[in-house]
């Protein structure tokens, strides 16, 4: 999945706020500019031992098991808690591509249900160390009634908030006096 990269923000000091992405039916994105190189960022969220340093969902906690630094392949857990209730959420990393001067880093994994939590992260200008961050829940996948019980409970919309405040997040650890 190709993400269209938007325009610089403008003034450096002060990052737009993560802009909605439509890519289709069944899909929730979020692109935000983050003043950090690509690999940087590749870095803290190919560790799933970080992922609640920038939630904002507030419900990945701060227990995982599985490597610092996922590959293809690879699986580990989480630990959860909606709505009050705690549970692990394991998972299995289906794309871990680090970024490189010739492309942009793509880390996507495989929830139980079938969909898919990607990130993906391009250098919005050449030479500039900044990055366009986008960050989708894909239900394209998911498994039908899965996906109907989901949508009938409003998670596309609180999986939309949470990916709004994560890139929020993101951008807040990396701007000078955040």
């Amino acid at each position: 999945m190709s993400i269209p990269t938007p325009a610089p923000s403008g003034p450096r000091d002060a990052p737009r706020p993560p802009q909605r992405v439509d890519l289709g039916k069944h899909v929730v994105a979020f692109s935000a500019e983050v003043a950090a190189p690509a690999q940087e960022i590749f870095a803290l969220v190919a560790d799933p031992h970080r992922h609640h340093e920038i939630d904002g969902s507030g419900t990945v906690q701060n227990q995982a098991t599985g490597p610092h630094r996922l590959s293809t392949g690879d699986r580990f857990s989480v630990r959860m808690r909606v709505f009050g209730i705690p549970y692990r959420l394991r998972l299995r990393v289906s794309i871990a591509q680090p970024p490189t001067a010739q492309r942009p880093g793509v880390l996507e994994w495989v929830q139980p249900t079938g969909h898919r939590w990607r990130w993906e992260m391009a250098a919005s200008e050449p030479g500039m160390d900044h990055t366009v961050v986008t960050e989708s829940y894909d239900a394209r996948t998911q498994f039908r009634p899965v996906r109907a019980a989901l949508t009938a409970s409003k998670v596309y919309s609180r999986n939309g908030r949470g990916i709004e405040a994560s890139l929020s997040r993101l951008q807040r650890r990396f701007t000078p006096d955040g």
